[in-house]
């Protein structure tokens, strides 16, 4: 009798740490803010007139975006040098109110020009402003490519929403700026051209463009250059961590001008756990591939210690991964120069809209371009209840 209790006593704790070990996943795996977008939808594509000229400024060179939810405005950088006008960004209104984006969707309303610490305008040459992001102090950061050849650093800045004052700039490790030897650092207008902050404010993030001079060469057709994410805490304002990311070889096609070039232009941060969408465009001679990736820095290698990738073993090295989302030539879209992203509004069904922006470079052949996306943004509880209940959204 005795042996048949204790056959019967074993089920019994199992079936009590059942709910335990349950519990403990669910909190350390599916309540986490860990997201990943598992659907995007075209809804629309808005132009500017070429050359058309607001608040005495032509607008153009449109090359970060970012969103503002509380005012529903958008502010997007330009990365005019101060050529045309002013150092500056613009305020934006895009219409989403009917579910998409019709022609005439996109208005600027307004034009705030930056002011540097000393409360003056920045010099012509002295800024070449890519990205942008917004906090939650009524402010921006901006990133500057600066320019290698002429030894001007890369800088991000925090500047007044209203103003446009320089409030405060972060520092940027030794291994990115340029030097006389030409060496290390950045490559000219290979640098900061994305910009974004997480959702709950701790984090900064910006990558550059293609490789610096002592990580690798530049990308080529065929060939994919590896890039750096810089990670800065907000907190103390200081650079924590560096991940390497790998753009992707893009082939040539009918390269007649044999002018060729590839890129990350910008990123764009989905949670707080180190999941982004990224943004590859490349010019392969004849038109823009553009590409949308989701990407985590789950398992990549902290390589902030790392002065220079050639230096070791970067076979060694775990990148961030990488997974294509959409490639924007299947749409039945002529591309531009896509170079910025922002999640948008919500639409009126309740999804989440996606913004993509064109930097024209001010060229009459070329068009400010601004596409709409509906994306499906899941947590990890709600992708493991679709895959339990698959008629749930039916």
């Amino acid at each position: 009798m005795q042996l048949i209790k204790k056959i019967f006593v074993f089920p019994r704790i199992i079936y009590f740490f059942i709910p335990i070990i349950i519990l403990i996943f669910l909190f350390t795996n599916l309540l986490s803010n860990a997201v990943e977008v598992s659907s995007i939808e075209f809804i629309g594509e808005a132009t500017f007139p070429k050359g058309l000229i607001f608040k005495k400024t032509e607008v153009g060179g449109l090359s970060g975006i970012t969103y503002d939810a509380k005012n529903n405005l958008y502010y997007a950088i330009s990365d005019d040098r101060g050529q045309k006008a002013a150092t500056r960004f613009y305020t934006l209104k895009i219409d989403l109110s009917k579910g998409s984006l019709q022609k005439s969707g996109v208005i600027p309303v307004s034009v705030t020009r930056l002011l540097n610490e000393n409360v003056q305008t920045f010099r012509p040459g002295e800024t070449d402003t890519e990205g942008i992001a917004l906090t939650n102090q009524a402010t921006v950061f901006i990133s500057s490519e600066g320019d290698a050849g002429k030894l001007i650093n890369p800088f991000i800045k925090e500047f007044s929403l209203s103003s446009g004052r320089e409030i405060k700039t972060l520092p940027i490790p030794n291994k990115f700026l340029p030097d006389k030897t030409s060496k290390k650092g950045i490559r000219n207008n290979l640098a900061f051209e994305s910009l974004t902050i997480t959702p709950d404010k701790k984090h900064i993030f910006t990558a550059t463009e293609n490789a610096l001079i002592q990580d690798g060469i530049a990308a080529k057709p065929n060939i994919g250059s590896p890039c750096r994410i810089l990670q800065y805490n907000l907190l103390n304002n200081q650079p924590e961590k560096e991940f390497l990311y790998q753009t992707e070889p893009v082939a040539p096609f009918l390269n007649l001008i044999g002018k060729f070039a590839s890129g990350l232009p910008d990123l764009l941060a989905l949670d707080n756990q180190g999941h982004f969408l990224s943004l590859e465009r490349s010019f392969t001679g004849l038109g823009f591939a553009i590409s949308l990736f989701q990407v985590s820095l789950e398992g990549a290698d902290d390589i902030h210690k790392i002065d220079s990738l050639l230096a070791v073993d970067s076979k060694n090295i775990k990148p961030v991964k990488k997974k294509l989302l959409l490639d924007l030539r299947t749409l039945d879209v002529l591309l531009d120069n896509i170079e910025g992203l922002t999640i948008g509004a919500k639409l009126p069904d309740g999804q989440q809209s996606l913004i993509l922006v064109s930097d024209n470079n001010f060229n009459s052949l070329q068009r400010t371009q601004i596409l709409a996306f509906k994306i499906k943004i899941e947590t990890p509880l709600i992708r493991l209840l679709h895959r339990l209940l698959p008629n749930l959204n039916h």
